[in-house]
């Protein structure tokens, strides 16, 4: 079983810059895919980032690319979400993921196998 903790998450005026953490554990990494979804109330659960864990290749969606970069620190088992010149359209909770079967990077919530608990980002105007 892999668990998940995110860290990093708060508060952070526009323009600001926050960056996430998520450790993961339990298991040794292979060929997965790394997310970090972020879902606001009343809205669907969306991808934000993805990356495959053993050759770092990434994947944005365009609401987000130039702004968000995720990386990875094997050394760690952890996975980062640097976010740069946040804007208050930013603002939900965070979620980091795991797809343990495949390294495709999806962009569905479903695909992922396992999640972390969340951390809330609030960007204020």
């Amino acid at each position: 079983q892999v668990q998940l903790v995110e860290s990093g998450g708060g508060l952070v005026q526009a323009g600001g810059s926050l960056r996430l953490s998520c450790a993961a554990s339990g298991r040794t990494f292979s060929s997965w895919s790394m997310g970090w979804f972020r879902q606001a109330p009343g809205k669907e659960r969306e991808l934000v980032a993805a990356i495959n864990w053993k050759n770092s290749r990434t994947n944005y969606p365009d609401s987000v690319k130039g702004r968000f970069t995720i990386s990875r620190d094997n050394a760690k088992n952890t996975v980062y979400l640097q976010m740069n010149s946040l804007k208050p359209e930013d603002t939900a909770v965070y979620y980091c993921a795991a797809d343990t079967t495949r390294a495709t990077m999806g962009l569905s919530a479903n695909e992922y196998d396992y999640w972390g608990q969340g951390t809330q980002v609030t960007v204020s105007s």
